[in-house]
């Protein structure tokens, strides 16, 4: 598996876990990873744009999951037990968080404001700056089972990483997108409509795939809140148009046809959709600023 080096970026994307983890267990699949996340056995930090990012003990805890599944047979409610209070004797992979790293962890005006309420309030200056990988990380902030629930309930749909539906077959029926998104039928037809989501054909039948899966569950957030679908057709617009200005910088690289020039192009697009990412979160919260009460 080619990756960075621990010196240029000191985490993996969910994809290259997937990848780092495929050999021992053939039934892992990134829908899976984010299911575990979903039920508070993993909590890999994410980028200001909202891109997961693993670093070797979130790897190590997510292969302890995978381990007491296939050779123990546990459920996840005992596995999670396990992880929260571990048999005598015995060591848990820790939930840990690493200190800020450069400019990939700047959060953004908007994060800051959606995640005052939500975790424990931590004094920057206590925390002493590294650039190590992957050495002297705080504990990341767990919050109790009960806040955690809660937590949960109100969580809003996780963005995919980049690599989420890059080169793994579409895998949702109709049904199931339904289902798990909470969207209505109607909905659904007006998400594909305005081309928002595309079934591929896989024989008879029409199947989605994870970013299709994350658009369904963001679309019913803004149906929920009044909003119809043609109004996020701006937002497919102003992504295609920042796509087509990221295709300008990287097709020069890769038109070098080197071996290490794909690598390269996938890094500098890495950089390139967090930068942006976080541009449009800053100029966001700007915008909405006069919106909020100060009171």
């Amino acid at each position: 598996m080619t990756q960075r080096t621990s010196a240029e970026r000191p985490y993996l994307s969910i994809g290259e876990v997937l990848g780092l983890l495929l050999e021992e267990f053939p039934d892992i699949t990134i829908s899976k990873i984010r299911f575990l996340e979903s039920q508070g056995l993993i909590v890999p930090e994410r980028t200001a744009s909202g891109y997961r990012k693993f670093y070797d003990d979130d790897v190590e805890r997510l292969r302890y999951i995978l381990t007491e599944q296939k050779d123990k047979f546990l459920p996840l409610r005992v596995i999670k037990d396990r992880l929260d209070t571990p048999p005598a004797g015995t060591e848990r992979p820790e939930l840990k968080k690493s200190e800020p790293r450069g400019i990939k962890n700047v959060v953004s005006a908007s994060e800051v404001a959606e995640r005052e309420d939500e975790i424990p309030q931590v004094d920057v200056a206590d925390i002493p700056v590294t650039k190590t990988h992957p050495a002297s990380r705080v504990p990341k902030a767990v919050a109790a089972p009960a806040e955690r629930q809660t937590l949960n309930a109100n969580r809003r749909p996780a963005m995919p990483d980049p690599s989420d539906a890059v080169g793994r077959p579409a895998t949702y029926s109709r049904a199931e997108l339904l289902e798990l998104s909470g969207l209505d039928e109607a909905t659904l037809k007006d998400l594909e409509a305005f081309h928002l989501v595309t079934a591929r054909q896989v024989g008879t039948q029409g199947l989605f795939d994870e970013h299709d899966l994350a658009v369904a569950e963001v679309a019913r957030g803004f149906a929920d809140a009044g909003f119809d679908v043609r109004h996020l057709k701006a937002w497919k617009i102003s992504a295609e148009r920042e796509a087509g200005l990221f295709e300008q910088r990287v097709l020069p690289v890769l038109r070098r046809r080197s071996p290490e020039s794909r690598q390269e192009s996938n890094n500098l697009l890495d950089d390139l959709s967090d930068l942006g990412g976080r541009l449009r979160a800053i100029l966001v919260a700007r915008a909405v600023a006069p919106l909020r009460d100060s009171r």
